[in-house]
C-alpha cells in the first residue's frame, strides 16, 4: 500500500481532527479540489478514510472492517498461525472454532486431521470442514450475521453451553496492553465467553496488528487463555503478563527464524 507524502499527511490530519474537507485541503496543499478528491477517493478505496459530502472522516474505532478487507490483512501470518494451532490439536479431539478470519485459517489447517468433532458458529468453517469425511461438524443455531457468516445471539450461547470440549480456538478484534481481549459486537462476545467457559484448553489466535487496534467490548483477559499464537508479540509488558499467568506464547515469526538459522 503506497501513499504519497500528501496522502499520508491527509490521513494524519483526519486522525487528529476527525475529518478533513476538500476545499480546506486544496488551500493547504495549493492544489486543485479535483486533485484532493482523487486523493480522498484513493484513501477511501484503501479503507483508511470514510467518504462524506465535501470531504472524509477518520474511521471510528467502533467500526469493524468489512470481512473481505479483514481477510486480506496479514494473510500469510494468519496462515502460519493456523498451521501452528493445528499442531497443538491432536486427532480424535473435540473443539470449538469461533468467528474470525484467523480462526478460519485454523480450520483450513485441520484438513489432514481425522476423527474430529468440530462445533462452530462460523459458517465459513463449517462449509470447509463438512466436505471432509473424517470430520463431524456441528453448527450453532442463532442469528447469522450477514457481513461474515458468523452466528451470534442468545440461541448460539445456549447451544454452545451444551458441550464440554477438549480445545477451543478463538480470535479477537483487538488486544489491549493490560491483557484485555476486545471485540466490536457484544453478541459475538457472549458466544466467545461461552466457548471459553466450556473448553479444557483455550487457544487464542491473533496476528500482531491486533495490538494496534482498539474495540469497545471485553471478551476476556489473556489469563483465561492457555495458549496464544501470534506472528509476533511487540509488547514486553504483554509477554510478562503471559509468563505470569502461565500462558504459552507461540510466535510463528520466531519459529520461522529459528528454522532458517537466524536465531
Amino acid at each position: 500500500m503506497f501513499l504519497t507524502s500528501r496522502q499520508s499527511e491527509i490521513v494524519e490530519l483526519a486522525k487528529s481532527h476527525g475529518r478533513v474537507l476538500v476545499e480546506e485541503l486544496a488551500g493547504r496543499f495549493a492544489v486543485s479540489p479535483q486533485t484532493i478528491r482523487k486523493d480522498l477517493n484513493d484513501l477511501c478505496d484503501q479503507r483508511l478514510l470514510n467518504r462524506i459530502h465535501g470531504g472524509a472522516t477518520f474511521p471510528s474505532s467502533t467500526e469493524n472492517m468489512q470481512y473481505e478487507a479483514r481477510r486480506q490483512i496479514a494473510a500469510q501470518e494468519k496462515q502460519a498461525i493456523g498451521l501452528a494451532a493445528a499442531r497443538l490439536i491432536p486427532n480424535n479431539a473435540s473443539l470449538f472454532i469461533n468467528i474470525g478470519t484467523t480462526t478460519e485459517a485454523v480450520g483450513e489447517a485441520l484438513v489432514d486431521h481425522h476423527e474430529m468433532m468440530v462445533i462452530t458458529n462460523n459458517i465459513n468453517v463449517a462449509n470447509r470442514l463438512r466436505l471432509l469425511p473424517a470430520m463431524e461438524v456441528v453448527i450453532a443455531g442463532g442469528v447469522v450475521r450477514a457481513s461474515d457468516g458468523g452466528i451470534v445471539g442468545e440461541a448460539a450461547v445456549d447451544f454452545i453451553r451444551q458441550f464440554k470440549v477438549d480445545f477451543a480456538v478463538i480470535g479477537t478484534s483487538a488486544i489491549d496492553a493490560d491483557g484485555a481481549l476486545l471485540d466490536f459486537d457484544f453478541r459475538e462476545v457472549k458466544v466467545a465467553q461461552a466457548i471459553i467457559a466450556n473448553a479444557r484448553h483455550v487457544i487464542l489466535v491473533a496476528d500482531s496488528t491486533k495490538f494496534e487496534r482498539t474495540a469497545p467490548v471485553r471478551i476476556a483477559q489473556i489469563s483465561q487463555v492457555h495458549s496464544f499464537i501470534t506472528d509476533h508479540c511487540p509488547l514486553p509488558s504483554f509477554r510478562r503478563i503471559c509468563s505470569d499467568n502461565n500462558v504459552e506464547l507461540i510466535e510463528t515469526d520466531a519459529a520461522a527464524d529459528r528454522s532458517e538459522g537466524f536465531i
